[in-house]
């Protein structure tokens, strides 16, 4: 029986790699710690609340006290970060949160492992002991029209959510080199699925061309990202855990670079056959006012993480669109009980005060 402790599993990748893995795999115990802030939902666990493989704890990964506990109790043989605050409009607003949870969290957890996991004695560590840091493409900066990102690309983060970021994965870095932990960082391109919260691009998209309001879109809406399906992260944590070389990062990328503006053209697109509604359409979209540092392209390299572990990404964008936009007109009530709440005035901070673009 493998014991993993998941922290923020409530979120929207963590949520989706807690069902990937009791999905397939029986002999596991998960131990999911999550502090429920705005974007941490126990609906995308409801599937699982009552297996008996499946524990959830309430609590901050900042807490001494709890993560000491947790691992005393429950003994995990591996620990997956996800927990983290992740949008960078909010970074932009209260860096401090970033701070607090990107970095003190990720020390704090580390420092809690290798005390449990680390023999003072005989310097050695327990077997079958593994941390991974789950990271973002955003910690590299800026990228040119050509090219892409590799693990050794120079960090160079250019807003406080990819400096906090680039910060977790350079104390990560340190507990390797330092003491020697079996530690391994990933650092993917932008995620898209199911439960995503709706301040991000994709959800946001979804919910507001349905309700015919406005799309608002930053600047001109040729910012480059590459598009990887939720799913197909999952599968690559699992084998950078299983497989990862200690110390290692590994960038996971989906090969699906879109600009954002097409990417909101398709929703519509998608969405107008679907409902048979004429009234979503391109005259839906606004550009609104850039946000500060906003970086042009990102793109990954995921040559690493093919030829050492063998993964790649098995879901083109074609297929992801249509399998996200499908789950999200499936599960309107998630969307409901999700807008109506913190999120609504959060919606209107980012966006009533920006100047549309003419």
């Amino acid at each position: 029986m493998t014991t993993y402790l998941v922290t923020g599993g409530a979120g929207f990748i963590g949520s989706n790699f807690v069902l990937y893995m009791l999905e397939r795999y029986k002999d596991i115990t998960i131990i999911n710690l999550d502090k429920l802030t705005y974007a941490g939902n126990l609906e995308n666990l409801r599937k699982v609340e009552k297996d008996p493989r499946y524990v959830f704890v309430k609590g901050d990964i900042c807490d001494e006290k709890l993560t000491a506990s947790l691992l005393e109790e429950w003994d995990p043989d591996l620990i997956v970060n996800f927990a983290g605050e992740s949008h960078v409009d909010r970074s932009i607003k209260d860096p401090d949160a970033f701070l607090n949870t990107n970095v003190k969290g990720v020390v704090n957890l580390l420092q809690r492992a290798k005390d449990a996991w680390l023999d003072p004695k005989s310097g050695k560590w327990k077997e079958g002991k593994r941390f991974l840091q789950v990271g973002t493409d955003e910690v590299y900066g800026y990228l040119g029209k050509d090219g892409y990102f590799t693990e050794t690309t120079p960090l160079s983060p250019h807003s406080p959510y990819s400096a906090s970021k680039a910060s977790g994965d350079m104390f990560a870095k340190a507990f390797f080199d330092t003491y020697h932990m079996p530690v391994c960082i990933t650092r993917c391109s932008n995620n898209y699925g199911a439960f995503q919260y709706p301040e991000k691009l994709i959800p946001l998209m979804i919910n507001n061309a349905r309700k015919h309001k406005k799309l608002p879109v930053y600047g001109d809406g040729m910012q480059i990202r590459d598009w990887l399906y939720v799913e197909d992260h999952c599968k690559a944590i699992d084998m950078v855990l299983k497989k990862g070389r200690p110390g290692e990062v590994y960038n996971i990328g989906g090969h699906n670079e879109r600009t954002n503006v097409f990417i909101v053209n398709t929703i519509i697109k998608e969405l107008r056959e679907k409902l048979n509604d004429d009234l979503i359409n391109e005259d839906l979209i606004i550009h609104v006012e850039d946000r500060p540092g906003h970086d042009r392209r990102y793109g990954i390299d995921p040559t690493k993480i093919r030829n050492e572990l063998g993964w790649y990404p098995e879901t083109s964008f074609e297929e992801g669109i249509i399998k996200t936009i499908d789950w999200y007109l499936d599960n309107e009530e998630w969307m409901k009980n999700v807008v109506d709440g913190e999120y609504m005035k959060y919606y209107e901070d980012m966006y009533a005060g920006r100047e549309e673009l003419k």
